[in-house]
C-alpha cells in the first residue's frame, strides 16, 4: 500500500471517529451524563485517557503526512478538554490531510525520518511508516474506541471499519 493510501486511510478512521464522538454525545445525553465526563476514561492506570488517545491519534496521522512529504505538521497544543474540542482537533487534521496528493510522497521510503522522539536518531522513511507510524495510529485509534465500548457506548465493529468496499 502506497503512502498516500494509507494517509487516506487514517483519513476514513478519524472520520469514524468523530462518528464515535457523536454516539458517545448521543448515549450520554439518553443517560442523563454529561458526555465530557469520558474525557478521563482509561482503559488502566498507566493508560492514556481518552482525551489523549484520540489526539494521539490525530498526531500520529498528521506527523506520518508531513515527515513523509517533507513538510512541517501543524501544531496542537493538546489542550482539549471537550468532546466538542476533541471534534475540533479531528476536523484540523482531516483538513490538513485533504492538501495531500500521491506525488508529495515520491521519495517518503527513502527519507530520513528524525522525530523527536527519537532523540537526534533516524530510520528511513519505509522503517518509519511500517514500523511506527500505521502500528501506533491504530493502537491509539482502538484504544479510543475501546474506552468508549467500555464506557457502555453502543459502538460495533462496523463503527470502527465504517463503509467497506463489497461488490456483488
Amino acid at each position: 500500500m502506497s503512502v498516500f493510501s494509507q494517509i487516506t486511510e487514517y483519513k476514513k478512521v478519524l472520520k469514524q471517529m468523530e462518528s464515535w464522538l457523536d454516539k458517545a454525545s448521543a448515549h450520554a445525553e439518553a443517560k442523563s451524563f454529561d458526555v465530557n465526563v469520558l474525557m478521563l476514561s482509561r482503559l488502566a492506570p498507566d493508560q492514556f485517557a481518552f482525551n489523549r488517545q484520540v489526539q494521539s491519534t490525530c498526531d500520529a496521522a498528521k506527523f506520518a503526512a508531513a515527515y513523509l512529504s517533507g513538510q512541517k505538521a501543524p501544531s496542537h497544543p493538546d489542550t482539549e478538554t471537550t468532546i466538542d474540542e476533541l471534534r475540533q482537533r479531528i476536523h484540523s487534521v482531516l483538513g490538513y490531510l485533504a492538501d495531500f496528493q500521491e506525488s508529495d510522497f515520491a521519495d517518503a521510503a527513502t527519507r530520513k525520518i528524525s522525530p523527536g522522539w527519537l532523540r537526534g536518531k533516524s530510520m528511513t522513511g519505509d522503517d518509519y511508516f511500517h514500523q511506527a507510524s500505521i502500528p501506533n495510529f491504530y493502537f491509539h485509534a482502538a484504544t479510543a474506541y475501546a474506552i468508549l465500548r467500555h464506557n457502555g457506548v453502543p459502538l460495533g465493529k462496523m463503527d470502527y471499519l465504517g463503509a467497506i468496499p463489497i461488490q456483488d
